[in-house]
């Protein structure tokens, strides 16, 4: 079992990067907010019974709760660093396509062809071709 230190140090990345973010901040601020409107609107003496109905029929309060939720999970997200990684995962996506299309054999010598003809200024492959496959 871990220690309380090596809970601590497996926790410390994330408080010193939500401590430190304005935009964590903001989201948490705004969630904060969002929840203490829903609470006070809910609050007022009623039984649980009353107040589950009054979420179900009122739109105001699940619209509230929805953007609770959603500035949490931002917010959560964000001290995570996974909305860091778009950029670089879009671009391995893009290359493992472009892998996959220039060395797949049904695609590949023909898209090579393409590219090296581009590659070179020959005008987009519009020369014709013999039927032994030399240009002409």
């Amino acid at each position: 079992m871990a220690s309380a230190k090596q809970k601590v140090a497996h926790v410390k990345p994330y408080v010193e990067r939500a401590l430190s973010d304005q935009e964590v901040r903001d989201h948490i601020r705004s969630a904060f907010v969002a929840a203490r409107d829903v609470y006070d609107e809910l609050l007022g003496g009623r039984s649980a019974p009353a107040m589950a109905s009054r979420i179900a029929g009122d739109e105001d309060i699940r619209a509230k709760l929805k953007e609770t939720v959603e500035e949490l999970r931002t917010a959560a997200d964000r001290v995570q660093g996974k909305a860091q990684h778009t950029a670089r995962n879009t671009l391995l996506l893009l290359t493992g396509v472009a892998v996959g299309l220039l060395f797949n054999p049904v695609t590949g010598p023909t898209l090579r062809r393409w590219i090296k003809g581009e590659g070179s200024g020959s005008g987009g492959g519009s020369s014709s071709s013999n039927s032994d496959g030399s240009r002409s």
